[in-house]
């Protein structure tokens, strides 16, 4: 009799493992069809403002100032997905490898774009963030870029602006950075980025 109680009891126990593993798809089914869509994550950088916002929703969970791209490489503009996340990055560029540490251009963290090239990355140069001082990629302070790296997955949006529309007056206010592009020769591009 025992045996059967124990055969019994697998049964049942296969029988709820199967149920719940039907039961999961279907739930994840269901709050798709009922408009319950996951929202990724946006960074909003404004070139003029010289700052990022973490966007959630329409809420703003953080800002922070960044570097630009200088004159003679402006950051690109428009809508990107962050592809890598990378802690310590090595930095490679025209035939040029430095390993992370102190001297490494992309400072402690990287996130990469879906724009090959193109990245928001920490900095050896701290003084460059509030400038137009890259070739092309986003800066961050490393404290504020180790932040940032916790807030945002692979797949999180990128919007790029170099105009002050009504999103960007409505997250960072009414008036933009004074800072100008001149002020790139005052700071020279970090190690190419």
């Amino acid at each position: 009799m025992e045996r059967g109680n124990a055969r019994t009891t697998t049964k049942r126990a296969f029988v709820a493992l199967l149920a719940i593993s039907l039961a999961v798809p279907v739930c994840a089914q269901s709050a798709q069809v009922s408009g319950k869509v996951l929202t990724r994550r946006v960074a909003l950088i404004s070139i003029p403002d010289r700052q990022l916002a973490v966007m959630d929703g329409d809420d703003v969970i953080a800002t922070f100032p960044v570097a630009v791209g200088a004159a003679v490489s402006p950051s690109p503009t428009g809508e990107f997905q962050i592809m890598t996340r990378v802690s310590n990055p090595t930095y490679y560029h025209q035939g040029k490898v430095i390993p992370t540490g102190k001297g490494n251009p992309l400072g402690t963290r990287w996130l990469g774009l879906n724009q090959k090239g193109y990245g928001i990355h920490g900095t050896n140069a701290p003084k460059s963030v509030g400038h137009a001082a890259s070739h092309g990629c986003i800066r961050l302070r490393n404290r504020d870029m180790e932040q940032l790296f916790t807030m945002l997955r692979v797949g999180d949006g990128v919007v790029i602006r170099s105009e002050r529309d009504e999103q960007v007056v409505r997250v960072f206010g009414d008036s933009a950075n004074n800072t100008t592009l001149a002020d790139a020769q005052a700071f020279p591009l970090a190690g190419g980025q």
